[in-house]
């Protein structure tokens, strides 16, 4: 590619993304087949990118012999393994060139070695549209002036530097957002929080749940009024609980959770593949209050994160209860197996599943909104009927968007007495009142023997800064994590014999180097 078509394919991509309103964009689905544009996108790999061209050899694929989506649908998935770390990096983007993207990342590196993921701008501009999605439908940042803090980290690593140019191109396209780049300093975000919040009608900070919290924490301490910067999160990288969402929203003064956060399913491979929306929030928070009935949609006890996703931008297939999903980037992915856990739901699918349960999350997220509206004293012109959802009037937030679900990696769990122990759980149980006060969040699951080799539960929670150890408090921590499991896990409460169902908790000071050490990505099982 030269460099005057590099710099057409530049130039068009980002006026298409300027000029084409939200709607539209949200739309596209509707009126084009995304079984379509995967095989598309399969014919365009297969013919310009000179790794998947030889995969396919390798495979005795022809690729003309794949006609239909039935057999798209039998092409051998690609990964890491089998893919990525099996052929040069050029030779992964098109027509092998490199020097055709401006930009390379990092994978975190959570499971070995890190991997590089070169990009070009336009991949980019095709992920703000997530960042568009949250910004315009949750935070109305349209209309009001809103400071960006992003406090991912900056560097190699994808989070920081993605986010910060998606956020700019939104500024590009009219949005009234301003950008600062603190990172992860937790000093300077509270700094620039402090000294620049005022000047504007809210604040977004994204970046990682954990640390998210404990920049809030760290502000409560020192006296900072959150209430008064309205407050949004956006974050990525983690699952929480609707528990944690609450507890957060509540230090933050939020008042309607739906709309005050978004969780993103980003990943330095594709980056973000679908988001949180306010109408998977309002959904995700019923089936959190309805343990049976999320047990009866996902198939666990734990509850994942629950997102919208653009089925043409980036196409989800499900195989042996893994996550497979196609789309274009700098290295373009065909049936692309990330090693999550999950599945999808359409949206009409998961709006009659609700329905057989008597929800309706459209008219509960009426329902907020006018309750919103009123306390800040706002003129509604929200039609309360849900069939007046089908009419400009609706509340934002509600697209006919499918769903997916996401778990996680599935090596990130615990086996006890034959019950998957999951991380989620255990996190439930470090959320309740009075337990919240005194932790971070962070904890080290392990199932360890005793010197007669007896297997117990090994639970190693994080103290929050300032907070010292005590038998009591190891008590009470370890009574309300075996209460959520039994609440939240059948596997354990039915599997696991009574007198071992008690976990051994100890408790670690912050930062402790062995198990909660400054700056690293933390794990939260051992095996």
């Amino acid at each position: 590619m030269n460099c005057k078509s590099q710099s057409q394919r530049a130039i068009k991509a980002f006026e298409d993304f300027v000029s084409t309103p939200l709607e539209t964009l949200l739309q596209r689905h509707l009126d084009t087949s995304s079984q379509s544009a995967a095989l598309a996108l399969f014919y365009d790999v297969a013919a310009n990118v000179p790794a998947y061209k030889a995969f396919l050899a390798e495979q005795e694929i022809e690729p003309s012999a794949i006609q239909t989506f039935e057999d798209f649908q039998k092409l051998p998935a690609i990964a890491k393994e089998n893919y990525i770390s099996r052929y040069p990096l050029p030779d992964l983007c098109r027509y092998g060139q490199l020097q055709a993207c401006d930009m390379i990342a990092a994978s975190s590196g959570s499971t070995g070695k890190p991997t590089f993921w070169p990009r070009f701008f336009t991949d980019e501009l095709q992920i703000a549209t997530r960042f568009e999605q949250i910004f315009h439908d949750s935070f109305s940042a349209n209309t009001r002036r809103t400071l960006a803090v992003i406090c991912f980290t900056l560097g190699t690593w994808v989070g920081g530097m993605f986010t910060t140019n998606c956020c700019r191109y939104l500024a590009s396209k009219g949005y009234p957002i301003t950008v600062i780049t603190p990172g992860n300093n937790k000093e300077e975000i509270l700094r620039v929080i402090q000294e620049l919040g005022a000047n504007f009608e809210q604040v977004v900070l994204l970046g990682y749940p954990p640390f998210l919290k404990d920049v809030i924490d760290t502000g409560m301490t020192r006296g900072v009024e959150w209430q008064q910067y309205q407050i949004k999160l956006v974050m990525a990288g983690e699952v929480f609980s609707e528990e944690w969402r609450s507890l957060v929203a509540q230090r933050i003064g939020a008042e309607n959770p739906c709309y005050d956060f978004a969780s993103l399913y980003g990943t330095a491979d594709a980056g973000v593949l679908g988001n949180e929306t306010p109408l998977s929030i309002c959904i995700r928070r019923f089936l959190a209050e309805h343990p049976d009935a999320a047990r009866a949609l996902f198939g666990e006890s734990r509850l994942p994160t629950l997102i919208q996703y653009d089925p043409i931008n980036r196409f989800f297939e499900v195989q042996d209860g893994t996550l497979l999903f196609s789309g274009d980037n700098g290295i373009p992915l065909v049936r692309y197996n990330i090693l999550d856990t999950g599945g999808i739901v359409s949206y009409d699918a998961m709006l009659q599943f609700l329905a057989e349960w008597g929800f309706d999350p459209r008219e509960k997220l009426v329902q907020t909104r006018l309750m919103s509206q009123r306390v800040a004293g706002v003129p509604s012109v929200v039609a309360t009927s849900v069939a007046s959802l089908q009419t400009q009037d609706s509340p934002r937030g509600i697209h006919r968007l499918p769903f997916v679900y996401v778990f996680g990696r599935s090596n990130f769990t615990v086996s006890y007495f034959g019950a998957n122990i999951y991380p989620e759980n255990v996190t439930v149980g470090l959320e309740q009142p009075v337990i919240q006060e005194w932790v971070t969040g962070k904890f080290v699951l392990q199932v360890k023997e005793d010197a007669d080799k007896n297997r117990f539960l090994s639970v190693i929670v994080e103290l929050a800064p300032g907070v010292e150890d005590s038998e009591d408090k190891q008590q009470a921590i370890a009574a309300s994590i075996l209460s959520q499991l039994l609440r939240l896990n059948s596997e354990f409460a039915n599997y696991v014999p009574p007198e071992y169902q008690t976990p051994q908790v100890a408790l670690a000071a912050t930062g402790d180097p062995e198990y909660f050490p400054v700056g690293v990505k933390h794990r939260y099982t051992r095996k």
